[in-house]
């Protein structure tokens, strides 16, 4: 288990111990580390913001604190297999990681049988994908979004003409099974829309923005709509 994954289980642990804590040894004996490593993951925990609390001496041991529980999650087998599933069909997607890691903690606390149902139904559900773009490319155009900062690219034309470009995103779009980036491109000094899939280098920057608006991009076919309910900055839902 790498050590990203270990700290997550950890933080799950502990969560599901509530006010009882756990010792390190036992802690340790799960994980399969010693119990300096454990008690290492646990500073590492309580350094990123984790409300981590420590009671010293016999019976003493490590837990969180009662507004780092989590709600109990009221959901049935089909209702986690339908997080999976969706997961899986978004393999590629932009954020997908962040999504599988979310669909990993709501798995987590929820109830042994349930989770166990729900695990052994995905083998009955297959997802066929074709190839995806890289992760580092996905990565920086999804940062620079999020961030609101530049990114340079390295595009590659359908002609083969190559260009570098620096591009303030604007909206990541999916359309016939493709991934887009569109944004301003400051080489054209217009609205472009850049295919992933031709994007072969992508590089965050510091620098900001300028503040183009979404409606700039132009009118949204109807069939389009934003991941989210309601209106999202132009794009519309379906009414």
């Amino acid at each position: 288990m790498r050590r990203t994954e270990r700290l997550h289980a950890l933080t799950e642990a502990l969560r599901r111990t509530g006010p009882r804590g756990r010792s390190a040894s036992d802690l340790a004996l799960e994980f399969g580390v010693t119990t300096r490593t454990i008690k290492r993951d646990l500073g590492a925990l309580a350094s990123s913001g984790l409300p981590v609390w420590s009671r010293p001496g016999p019976g003493g041991g490590y837990g969180l604190t009662e507004r780092a529980a989590l709600p109990p999650i009221n959901l049935d087998a089909t209702q986690a297999l339908a997080l999976l599933a969706a997961c899986a069909v978004a393999e590629g997607a932009p954020f997908d990681d962040a999504a599988q890691a979310a669909v990993r903690k709501v798995l987590d606390v929820l109830d042994p049988a349930t989770r166990r149902r729900a695990e052994a139904l995905t083998g009955r559900l297959w997802v066929d994908h074709p190839p995806v773009t890289p992760r580092r490319i996905r990565s920086a155009c999804e940062q620079a979004l999020a961030d609101q900062h530049t990114v340079r690219i390295r595009y590659v034309a359908a002609d083969g003409a190559t260009t570098d470009r620096e591009v303030e995103p604007m909206i990541l779009a999916q359309t016939s099974g493709r991934w887009f980036l569109i944004g301003w491109c400051r080489l054209r000094d217009a609205v472009r829309w850049f295919d992933l899939s031709r994007i072969s280098r992508a590089t965050t920057t510091r620098t900001p923005c300028t503040g183009h608006d979404i409606s700039e991009i132009g009118q949204p076919p109807a069939s389009a709509r934003a991941v989210g309910p309601g209106e999202v900055e132009g794009l519309r839902s379906p009414r």
